[in-house]
């Protein structure tokens, strides 16, 4: 009895032992489940979550907006920067890129020079709705063409009759290479010179301006940045404008001395080293790179005497060269002499 009483108990604790061990299961595989089930929706959200950041991450600095003109962020990194150029030149056709660029005082050749463009909300492809010149100076009503280069904002601007006509970036002498200021005129020019510097450099559309320095504008790189031995940088499309609107001197009989002068050429002020470029302060105020009507006539008043005067005699010269060509013209080309 006592024997058979104990295979009881023990049968017992066993299938009690056992339902402790299937409900432990039990719970575990319902715990399993319930976690299952509720995975899809909260790795979901977890798994969008992370998704998005990293394609945050990925996609190149969007467009920082200030109001009339934009920031666009070129990252340092070359697989980003090759991104957002990508996006660049999507969102933008070839003449909106040529003109932000130019308005950053880049060429194509340059454009990674910047770490951020300065882009417009509205773009302008002529630039002159952005114009850093006065439209209209009254004190050059009388002068036919006239031609300003300002070092502080590396610009350049065209008046005719004292409407401004044209503008357009530069890039002026260095700090070790200054390009000589002050009031000057148009001397000679040629399509494509060698400069004296290096034969190695090519001058599309030189047109001089200081004969003893060998000054002269022309195309070359525009780097965003004063960077030239002297000269003054223009994009090519402007060097050839320049060099079909602005007239040459005239020389006497033999080349020696002047005649008359050609287009006259100002080029003022300093280009502020070290500090931020101009053209980026346009990001806080549109008109930060403004030259007023004011300004202008001060730097020009002085002068206007002289360039009239120069014009003037310019007229004259041109009128009695007309004249003697066309008295060549009408007279025979083997005329008959009769005898004595």
């Amino acid at each position: 009895m006592k024997k058979s009483f104990l295979y009881v108990l023990l049968a017992a604790l066993f299938l009690v032992s056992c339902k402790k061990e299937i409900e432990k299961i039990s719970d575990t595989v319902n715990d399993t489940a319930a976690s299952v089930s509720d995975t899809p929706e909260e790795a979901k959200k977890d798994t969008i979550k992370k998704d998005s950041v990293v394609q945050k991450e990925s996609l190149p600095p969007a467009m920082q907006e200030t109001g009339f003109y934009n920031a666009f962020v070129l990252p340092k990194d070359k697989k980003l920067r090759d991104s957002v150029y990508a996006a660049f030149s999507k969102k933008y056709s070839e003449k909106e890129r040529y003109a932000i660029l130019a308005l950053n005082r880049l060429d194509s050749k340059n454009k990674w020079n910047a770490d951020t463009l300065v882009v417009p909300a509205k773009i302008d492809t002529t630039l002159m709705e952005y114009s850093p010149f006065p439209m209209q100076i009254d004190v050059l009503s009388g002068v036919k063409k006239f031609v300003v280069f300002s070092y502080p904002i590396q610009a350049y601007g065209v008046y005719t009759n004292g409407s401004l006509v044209k503008w357009g970036p530069t890039s002026m002498g260095k700090k070790t290479a200054k390009t000589k200021t002050g009031l000057t005129f148009a001397n000679w020019k040629k399509q494509l010179a060698i400069s004296t510097v290096s034969s190695e450099w090519k001058l599309p559309y030189n047109f001089n301006i200081f004969n003893l320095d060998g000054i002269g504008w022309h195309q070359y790189d525009l780097p965003g940045y004063p960077a030239s031995h002297s000269c003054l940088r223009l994009l090519l499309k402007d060097a050839k404008w320049l060099y079909d609107y602005a007239d040459t001197w005239v020389l006497n009989p033999g080349g020696a001395t002047t005649k008359a002068k050609g287009t006259a050429v100002l080029v003022y002020g300093d280009y502020k080293w070290g500090g931020k470029k101009p053209w980026r302060k346009l990001l806080d105020d549109p008109n930060a790179n403004n030259i007023s009507v004011e300004e202008m006539t001060k730097m020009i008043e002085p002068n206007i005497g002289k360039i009239l005067k120069e014009q003037e005699n310019r007229d004259k010269v041109v009128d009695s060269i007309r004249a003697a060509k066309a008295v060549l013209e009408q007279m025979p080309e083997n005329p008959k002499t009769q005898t004595p």
